[in-house]
């Protein structure tokens, strides 16, 4: 008990500590100030002229980078991570990975932020998480990839990003599903159903591939009486 509040105290205290310095102090700006004007007095010196070759580059080490977490606090910080992607908290989920978050990190039933997010169509915490390093072909907990239930929900602008990605489009999960096939037999057949296998067959995804049942995405569209989804597999 006492590690896990140990642990939270030091995720907080990472994240207190990305709030922005305070302004330097104005005593100092202004005694710099008055020693610039005595400088500039007609029986000083000229001052010496800087110029771009005489100031000191900053040094790569200034660029901010993902704390080094022990591994409790990095336990802990992927929790939150996680729990803010379900919560679709994009502010907090920015927070966590600037803490170092990982956002490939799973829960106990498998789910990251980033195959959370794909699935229920959180796209600004799905940005986010590509942007930080998510694994495409990472798979939950049925073997599928998160392509696979954001085509079955119909998250068609989700589908597109993921798409974009990388993620592998034929992939079958452990059902012996593959998006296409998901996108048929799990919804109604309706336009954001026909937009996701019109966008899964643009990006090159196997009609052809069997369910279980020996079917074909054609076969199951014309069972199911998806006409137009069918005409679109028939017109590849």
């Amino acid at each position: 008990m006492s590690s896990a509040i140990g642990a939270g105290l030091l995720v907080a205290g990472l994240l207190a500590g990305c709030a922005p310095s305070s302004p330097v102090d104005s005593q100092t700006s202004g005694s710099q100030t008055a020693s610039t004007t005595a400088a500039a007095s007609p029986d000083s010196p000229a001052p010496t002229q800087v110029t771009p070759s005489s100031v000191s580059p900053v040094p790569t080490s200034s660029v901010a980078l993902p704390p080094k977490l022990s591994p409790e606090a990095q336990m802990e910080t992927d929790r939150l991570l996680i729990l803010a992607a379900k919560a679709n908290d994009p502010v907090r989920v920015r927070e966590l990975i600037a803490a170092g978050g990982n956002v490939n990190a799973k829960d106990d039933i498998q789910d990251s932020a980033f195959l959370y997010a794909g699935a229920e169509g959180f796209n600004e915490v799905l940005q986010l998480t590509l942007a930080a390093g998510a694994d495409v072909r990472s798979i939950n907990r049925y073997g599928g990839t998160a392509l696979i239930p954001a085509s079955e929900h119909g998250h068609t602008e989700t589908v597109r990003i993921l798409i974009a990605a990388g993620v592998p489009v034929n992939h079958v999960n452990n059902l012996g599903w593959t998006a296409m096939q998901e996108a048929i037999l799990l919804n109604n057949g309706g336009p954001n159903q026909q937009d996701v296998v019109r966008q899964l067959l643009a990006a090159g995804a196997d009609p052809d591939i069997r369910d279980p049942q020996g079917r074909t995405a054609l076969q199951n569209a014309e069972r199911l009486g998806f006409t137009e989804i069918a005409a679109l597999i028939r017109n590849r």
